[in-house]
Protein backbone atom coordinates (compact mmCIF):
# COMPACT_ATOMS: atom_id res chain seq x y z
CA UNK A 1 0.00 0.00 0.00
CA UNK A 2 1.19 3.46 -0.91
CA UNK A 3 -0.73 6.56 0.21
CA UNK A 4 -0.67 10.08 -1.19
CA UNK A 5 -2.58 13.14 -0.04
CA UNK A 6 -3.35 16.38 -1.88
CA UNK A 7 -3.00 19.04 0.82
CA UNK A 8 -3.94 21.75 -1.69
CA UNK A 9 -7.48 20.36 -1.88
CA UNK A 10 -7.80 19.39 1.81
CA UNK A 11 -10.74 21.01 3.63
CA UNK A 12 -9.47 20.18 7.12
CA UNK A 13 -12.52 18.11 8.07
CA UNK A 14 -10.31 15.70 10.03
CA UNK A 15 -12.18 12.52 9.11
CA UNK A 16 -8.92 10.86 8.10
CA UNK A 17 -7.27 11.56 11.46
CA UNK A 18 -10.34 10.31 13.32
CA UNK A 19 -10.56 7.15 11.23
CA UNK A 20 -6.87 6.21 10.99
CA UNK A 21 -4.92 8.25 13.58
CA UNK A 22 -1.85 6.04 13.21
CA UNK A 23 -1.58 7.08 9.56
CA UNK A 24 -3.07 10.60 9.35
CA UNK A 25 -3.01 13.72 11.50
CA UNK A 26 -3.81 17.41 11.04
CA UNK A 27 -1.31 20.23 11.24
CA UNK A 28 -1.79 22.72 14.04
CA UNK A 29 -1.72 25.83 11.85
CA UNK A 30 -4.35 25.17 9.19
CA UNK A 31 -5.84 21.84 10.25
CA UNK A 32 -4.81 20.24 6.96
CA UNK A 33 -4.01 16.57 6.57
CA UNK A 34 -0.56 15.32 7.53
CA UNK A 35 0.48 11.89 6.29
CA UNK A 36 2.31 10.16 9.12
CA UNK A 37 3.01 6.89 7.33
CA UNK A 38 2.79 6.51 3.54
CA UNK A 39 3.28 2.74 3.82
CA UNK A 40 1.42 1.55 6.90
CA UNK A 41 1.48 -2.03 8.17
CA UNK A 42 -1.17 -4.43 6.85
CA UNK A 43 -3.30 -4.17 9.98
CA UNK A 44 -3.91 -0.47 9.18
CA UNK A 45 -4.94 -0.98 5.53
CA UNK A 46 -8.68 -1.32 6.20
CA UNK A 47 -8.73 1.90 8.24
CA UNK A 48 -6.83 3.74 5.50
CA UNK A 49 -9.37 2.65 2.89
CA UNK A 50 -12.21 3.82 5.14
CA UNK A 51 -10.45 7.15 5.73
CA UNK A 52 -10.03 7.64 1.98
CA UNK A 53 -13.72 6.86 1.49
CA UNK A 54 -15.00 9.29 4.11
CA UNK A 55 -12.78 12.21 3.10
CA UNK A 56 -15.23 14.90 1.89
CA UNK A 57 -12.64 16.40 -0.48
CA UNK A 58 -11.34 13.03 -1.76
CA UNK A 59 -7.72 14.06 -1.22
CA UNK A 60 -6.42 10.61 -0.25
CA UNK A 61 -5.13 8.29 -2.97
CA UNK A 62 -4.39 4.69 -2.10
CA UNK A 63 -2.30 2.59 -4.46
CA UNK A 64 -2.10 -1.12 -3.85
CA UNK A 65 -0.36 -3.72 -6.01
CA UNK A 66 -0.30 -1.62 -9.15
CA UNK A 67 -3.91 -0.37 -8.96
CA UNK A 68 -5.03 3.08 -7.87
CA UNK A 69 -8.21 4.10 -6.08
CA UNK A 70 -9.07 7.67 -5.27
CA UNK A 71 -12.33 7.76 -3.35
Amino acid sequence: MDIRVDRDRCLGAGMCALTAPEVFDQDEDEGLVVLLNARPPRERHAAVHVAAGVCPAAVITVTERGSSTAP
